[in-house]
């Protein structure tokens, strides 16, 4: 007869089974699974681990299986590095504590809970297993974070984390995400977050891809109609769980900026097929249905890509960039007699110019100097295979060599072999030398 202890262990199985009904994206190698089942033993020790050494092995995969502990491996490893100030901490309150009271968000919530990964099986049932952990956590966290409160688009973060873990380690890492990665910024009520993350992606596409960036202007779509839920729900809410598994192991490790690198990898890998769509109505379409339906190994061409994609001091650029230009909004709407705010502004401007120039200089110049370096490898790989290939064509030749002085010493007298035998000792010699 069954036990309760084997039902409640079957049945977590089950349940595990469930929540990580979803198809990868990479293959997982049995030997990086090892190297991470040892990283995790440092996670419960709380080491510090080589940051480099992390993300080649966060490259090379994470086995679904282990991902909610890596997450929270990443997030142990973040901490250690990176302490919050006391200021920026979120209050002390438990997750069972906050259980125990009431939100005023709690309609709006119950509203998203039927809408968030409706197909999946762990979330599908009305006021389900899943419904209900993820309205707990919901709920918890709108109480932990009164100026945030809930917003749409956490309940899809919340999900992914529910997938993968426990309800308070989803609490914890739902923490990790909002505050010491700096996500809640962007579901404030004054949305300003947001808006710069939208004037980001435009500025990265018009300096990087600047016909598509021209195509999207001129059918009058901004970021904002296609890439708000991107960032909102981590692009949860339209891509396969898969993938969004995939980018959500890199933003534990990367922080905000992977959105936008996502993004960029995105667009720019439909680039051809968008720029065929000559409406607003199509290009929106595609942007919103088609741009989200890959295949495997387009999902993990851009998850490579992520990886090696670095725009941080653009990002920080343009951020600079954006507050400038509402400065300068706000005083031309308030002008100053004695002129000293347009001066301001004018230095201001000539310094990010400047800033921008240096930066585009250093860019060249980098680049310039990899293709040198491609080059150079180019022709010494090359030089290699020549002399390997020369070695070879010489072992061979002595070798031949050696068996006609040998057959010639079977017809010789005996007086002339040692002039022979001299003759062979000095092939070997001068072969040794070489």
């Amino acid at each position: 007869m069954e036990t309760l202890c084997e039902k409640a262990s079957r049945d977590e199985l089950q349940s595990r089974k469930v929540k990580l009904d979803y198809e990868e994206v990479g293959t997982c190698q049995k030997d990086v699974i090892n190297v991470w089942d040892k990283k995790l033993l440092n996670c419960r020790a709380k080491i510090r681990c080589d940051m480099e050494d992390i993300h080649a092995t966060l490259k090379d995969g994470v086995p679904k299986s282990r991902r909610g502990e890596i997450w929270q491996f990443l997030a142990v490893q973040h901490r250690v590095r990176h302490r919050l100030s006391n200021k920026q901490q979120p209050p002390d309150i438990s997750y069972k504590e906050l259980l125990k009271q009431l939100t005023t968000q709690q309609h709006a919530i119950l509203v998203d809970l039927g809408r968030t990964f409706p197909t999946h099986p762990y979330f599908s049932a009305q006021l389900g297993a899943g419904q209900l952990s993820l309205f707990n956590l919901l709920k918890a966290y709108s109480l932990l974070d009164k100026e945030v409160g809930y917003c749409q688009g956490i309940s899809f973060v919340a999900g992914v984390l529910l997938l993968h873990m426990s309800e308070e380690q989803a609490f914890e890492m739902l923490k990790f995400l909002m505050y010491d990665l700096g996500f809640r910024k962007q579901y404030r009520p004054d949305m300003m977050s947001l808006q710069i993350q939208m004037y980001q992606l435009s500025r990265l596409l018009h300096d990087y891809h600047r016909d598509l960036y021209n195509h999207l202007e001129e059918n009058e779509i901004s970021p904002s109609l296609y890439a708000a839920p991107w960032f909102l729900t981590l692009l949860a809410s339209q891509f396969p769980l898969g993938f969004v598994a995939r980018v959500f192991d890199i933003i534990f490790l990367q922080g905000t900026e992977v959105i936008f690198k996502v993004a960029l990898s995105l667009l720019s890998s439909q680039e051809a097929q968008i720029m065929m769509c000559e409406t607003f109505e199509n290009i929106v379409e595609f942007l919103k249905n088609t741009l989200p339906d890959m295949t495997k190994p387009q999902m993990e061409k851009i998850i490579t890509q992520v990886f090696e994609m670095d725009i941080s001091k653009q990002l920080h650029a343009y951020e600079v960039e954006y507050h400038v230009l509402q400065d300068e909004l706000q005083d031309d709407s308030n002008p100053c007699e004695n002129g000293e705010a347009p001066e301001k502004l004018e230095r201001a401007n000539n310094q990010l110019k400047r800033q921008n120039m240096d930066l585009l200089e250093k860019l060249q110049a980098a680049h310039t100097r990899l293709q040198s370096l491609e080059s150079n490898l180019e022709d010494v790989l090359a030089r290699e295979s020549k002399m390997k290939s020369l070695i070879l064509s010489l072992e061979h030749e002595k070798a031949l060599y050696r068996k006609t002085i040998e057959k010639i010493c079977q017809y010789l007298p005996a007086e002339a072999l040692s002039a022979c035998e001299q003759l062979l000792k000095e092939v070997d010699c001068h072969s040794s030398v070489i």
